[in-house]
């Protein structure tokens, strides 16, 4: 894909296109990585997004309980 260089004040940029965004989930922020012979931008990994939405879904279906016993008795609370 052939995307233009434009001219943002005194830099250059690029524009990416909606459907881009809305593809690979980019809103404020890119990551670049700068290789020998090119330049990858990667969306910025967001790896608590939607955790409410599964918290309240597995607390929907009584999945939420602890895996291992609490390691501090009620007495250790005071």
């Amino acid at each position: 894909m052939k995307i233009a260089i434009i001219k943002i004040g005194n830099s250059k940029g690029i524009r990416l296109s909606k459907m881009l965004l809305a593809k690979y989930q980019i809103e404020d922020e890119v990551e670049l990585i700068m290789e020998e012979a090119a330049i990858l931008i990667k969306p910025i990994a967001k790896p608590r997004q939607d955790w409410d939405k599964a918290f309240a879904k597995m607390r929907k279906s009584a999945d939420d309980n602890l895996l291992i016993e609490s390691v501090l008795s009620p007495d250790d609370w005071e």
